[in-house]
């Protein structure tokens, strides 16, 4: 089962049960990865090369509903192709995430006196599971993934597909999108939403699983963070992971809920 299914009309998208955030609307992470894997599914067929970053803003919560997609070349050609994908609920004017994908066609060079990164496998599937906090009546976007922590990383497994295809950045940005909630200096205190996530990646993952070694620092007298991380793969890193972070009171209800 897709977490977005495609529907009749073109750019036209129904999301599941398990693209659903922890609060109002979608997952951030789900919805960067739908616009993320609807350029990459396009990519063979105009000639733009790997997926290399993704560069994502959350505008507004994204309802529960039917969605639209739109895509824009802002410049495509030469090594460097990039590519906006804007979402909105269909029937609304106003849009809700946007993604700038970035694309290159891949070229060996030779550097002399260049080492690889050297690094040990790791067997995900050996560390303990961690099961996040599960939402009383309804499934939700972590019900998408199996989540293991191991080691200093974090690791996660998709179950299930973004779309049918999707390439491999949008498989990776699920994941990603947990990385400042991995490394918060205190868990259950405050809301903290992500309002973009950025990633990069110098290769593609080798296998399932996707790793995070993640840190995220507050500054409680602003109400504003940063959380950041190391992408894995089993066999070593892939690349970078990058948001700010707004610190948000829970209300009263939540705050008792936590505390019990």
């Amino acid at each position: 089962m897709a977490i977005f299914e495609p529907l009749d009309t073109p750019h036209h998208w129904r999301p599941s049960a398990l693209a659903a955030g922890p609060f109002a609307g979608l997952q951030g992470g789900a919805v960067a990865s739908l616009l993320t894997a609807e350029v990459e599914a396009l990519a063979g067929a105009r000639n733009w090369g790997t997926a290399i970053s993704a560069a994502a803003c959350f505008l507004r919560p994204t309802p529960m509903a039917e969605l639209r997609t739109e895509l824009a070349v802002v410049t495509e050609g030469g090594r460097v192709s990039v590519v906006d994908n804007t979402l909105w609920p269909v029937g609304d004017a106003q849009p809700c995430a946007t993604v700038r994908i970035t694309m290159s066609r891949e070229r060996a060079v030779e550097v002399p006196g260049f080492r690889g990164y050297a690094a040990d496998s790791v067997d995900p599937s050996a560390f303990p599971q961690h099961r996040p906090h599960a939402i009383q009546g309804r499934s939700w976007f972590m019900d998408a993934m199996e989540a293991r922590a191991g080691g200093d990383a974090a690791w996660f497994r998709m179950l299930h597909s973004v779309i049918p295809g999707a390439g491999p950045l949008a498989q990776v940005l699920g994941p990603a999108d947990w990385t400042h909630g991995i490394g918060r200096p205190v868990q259950d205190v405050v809301a903290d939403p992500n309002p973009n996530l950025a990633v990069q990646l110098f290769r593609p993952p080798r296998g399932e699983w996707v790793g995070i070694r993640a840190e995220t620092r507050w500054r409680p007298e602003s109400g504003l963070g940063v959380g950041s991380g190391v992408l894995l793969d089993r066999h070593g890193e892939i690349g970078r992971v990058s948001m700010s972070v707004i610190l948000v009171p829970f209300s009263p209800a939540r705050i008792g809920s936590a505390a019990s």
